[in-house]
């Protein structure tokens, strides 16, 4: 079983290859090639869990060597995988939802001339990401990481003739590079720290390290799950990478790419474990994002970028659950897997609007869209249920399980942490419930563009809708399922620990003010949006309000802070060179100049004086050794 480890990433990895350099010939047939060779990692990859299942918990990790890449002494780069339960989890959630979101593809891309490209890009992501998850080293990992960040970069920018694609593609790439530096001082001070990057012997070796080493390691990988993941404060990026197509965000922004953050730190477990100051760090950072994304999730008239906020927020669960230790590992893992279907599902769902709206993604055009598509509404509507942790279904399960985690952590810390987590939820049941009501409910505002051409709503094709109704399916069972009898506690505990801690509050209790703020968030958005009519244009609003449409003015402090501050930084250190470092150089030279100058007087070609400088020496010389004679 060991050998098909490898097969899970060659299969997209071969479809990358062959779909980005096979030229035109692959038009007409490269969409079928990238979607068969995305799910054929899948199949791979469910055999693996089959196998894995008839294996003792203690047994289930598998290895595979391929071959060294750098083997010196005192420096090996291995270049080997390792499939255990966590990777298994994202093994399943990468090409499981991939494959449907390549699915869906077909029919959104269907009139790009470039579809064939955007496969190859899809293969691609879906190969880097793939490596990412089953590396056995933060070396190889780092390969993914980066692999990611570059397949991510193309599938931003993929309608680059549009101005605000490409800004938003670099804008993307910039950012993670921040992250991506992170990540490599981390690997850096494990090589100086443990002689190693391997999972095993760095995990094993925590216990003899200092606390501030391992403290300086754990923020560093913070700094990078913060890229990767849109976290506070390197989350700027997310909002404008909603200029990709739509299938782009679904698998992106709610499925990998953004989950990469919160895999890093749980891989990690044994690092930040034994450095509780990083690990606070970490739970301040996803608690922040947590009301962060909701905050700016409320504001939001376009329906992908309200979806951003949105998986901002998510993740910000995901991220303070990770930071909780033991108490949060397992649940942040089980969020991550059901977002993963209610989120990409979502988005589908937004891409099923777009396409039946003329590309239009503001939703104050829309209105009353549930008679005009049907399927679309029930699967978005579903996925808005677990979204905001309707009981029964997904998001119930694992939204709380982080709540109830978050009160767990025990004393004013825990009732922070508690209180944050039910307000977030309170914010998420407002936002979702105000996309639910502009995009279906209501009467219709749809209008002509400026050609004239008024939308005509229909719904989508199946090529669209089944991998919709699959994610919803998902989004309904997936948390009852993974929460039954503790399923996926007990499938993830021998990796991650798990230590259930001293909530002060029983679990119904937490359950009964979650559904509290829950009806509160949905009744408020109903008085704003349900009974009333929405405005096409929208209103002033509060402070507040202004500054959410801004993204909380993030760009405007990435803007001062950074631009800014980068510009004066680098005008001061050219000042410096001029002036300091060129100033001695050219000082210098400009004084044995002058000296040579002077100097050169005295070669005048005159007998004359050389006769005298001859005679002086030589009296000088005399005048010496009389002296040194007397003394």
């Amino acid at each position: 079983m060991e050998n098909l480890i490898a097969l899970l990433v060659a299969a997209p990895l071969i479809g990358a290859a062959v779909l980005l350099c096979g030229g035109r010939r692959l038009d007409r047939a490269g969409h079928w090639l990238g979607t068969l060779l995305a799910a054929a990692s899948f199949v791979i990859g469910v055999v693996l869990f089959s196998d894995m299942l008839g294996r003792s918990a203690d047994d289930r990790s598998l290895h595979q060597h391929l071959f060294s890449w750098v083997p010196v002494e005192g420096f090996r780069a291995d270049i080997a995988f390792q499939l255990d339960q966590l990777s298994m989890t994202f093994v399943l959630l990468i090409t499981g939802v991939g494959t449907l979101i390549h699915l869906y593809s077909i029919g959104y891309m269907e009139h790009d001339e470039r579809r064939r490209r955007f496969f190859g890009y899809l293969n691609l992501f879906l190969a880097a990401m793939l490596i990412l998850v089953l590396a056995d080293n933060y070396l190889l990992l780092y390969l993914g990481w980066e692999g990611v960040g570059l397949a991510s970069y193309l599938l931003i920018g993929f309608w680059q003739h549009k101005p605000s694609a490409a800004t938003a593609a670099k804008k993307a790439f910039l950012v993670n590079r921040v992250g991506d530096m992170g990540l490599s001082i981390a690997i850096m001070l494990m090589f100086t720290t443990f002689g190693t990057f391997a999972f095993g012997p760095v995990f094993a070796a925590t216990g003899d390290a200092s606390e501030g080493k391992l403290t300086a390691i754990g923020l560093m990988l913070l700094l990078a799950a913060c890229g990767k993941s849109a976290q506070v404060p390197l989350q700027s990026w997310l909002g404008d990478a909603m200029e990709g197509p739509t299938p782009v965000s679904a698998l992106i922004h709610a499925a990998t790419m953004v989950t990469a953050g919160v895999y890093l730190i749980t891989r990690s477990s044994a690092v930040f474990n034994a450095a509780p100051d990083a690990q606070l760090v970490v739970v301040v950072v996803g608690a922040v994002t947590l009301l962060f994304g909701a905050i700016v999730g409320c504001a939001k008239d376009d329906i992908k970028k309200a979806l951003a906020g949105s998986t901002m927020s998510q993740i910000g669960y995901m991220i303070l659950a990770a930071g909780l230790g033991p108490i949060g590992y397992v649940f942040a893992i089980m969020h991550l897997v059901t977002h993963g279907f209610f989120k990409a599902g979502l988005f589908l769902g937004a891409g099923s609007v777009m396409h039946g709206m003329n590309d239009e993604v503001d939703m104050r055009k829309y209105g009353g869209l549930r008679t005009y598509m049907p399927v679309t509404f029930v699967t978005f509507g579903l996925g808005y249920l677990a979204i905001i942790g309707f009981p029964g279904l997904s998001g119930f399960f694992s939204k709380d399980k982080i709540i109830e985690a978050a009160f767990a952590k025990g004393g004013t810390e825990g009732w922070i942490l508690g209180a944050v987590t039910l307000l977030g939820a309170g914010i998420t049941a407002f936002y979702m419930t105000r996309v639910m009501l502009m995009t279906f409910f209501g009467e219709k505002r749809w209008q002509p563009d400026a050609k004239g051409d008024a939308p005509h709503p229909h719904e989508s094709p199946r090529s669209m809708t089944i991998p919709m109704i699959v994610l919803a399916v998902g989004s309904v069972f997936a948390g009852g399922f993974f929460s039954l009898g503790d399923r996926f506690l007990h499938w993830l505990e021998p990796v991650t620990g798990h230590d259930h801690g001293d909530a002060p509050l029983s679990a119904g209790v937490i359950t009964g003010a979650t559904m509290v703020v829950l009806v509160i968030g949905v009744a408020v958005a109903w008085l704003m949006y349900g009974r009333a009519s929405v405005p096409v244009a929208p209103p002033r609003g509060s402070l507040l309000t202004r500054a959410a449409r801004r993204d909380l003015l993030q760009d405007d402090f990435n803007h001062v802070v950074l631009v800014r501050g980068g510009e004066h930084l680098t005008r001061s250190l050219v000042y410096m060179d001029h002036t300091l470092v060129d100033g001695v150089v050219n000082g210098t030279a400009a004084s044995f100049g002058g000296l040579s100058g002077r100097l050169r007087k005295l070669q005048n070609g005159y007998a004359r004086t050389y006769a005298v400088s001859m005679f002086g020496g030589t009296a000088v010389l005399i005048a010496a050794t009389l002296l040194m004679r007397a003394v």
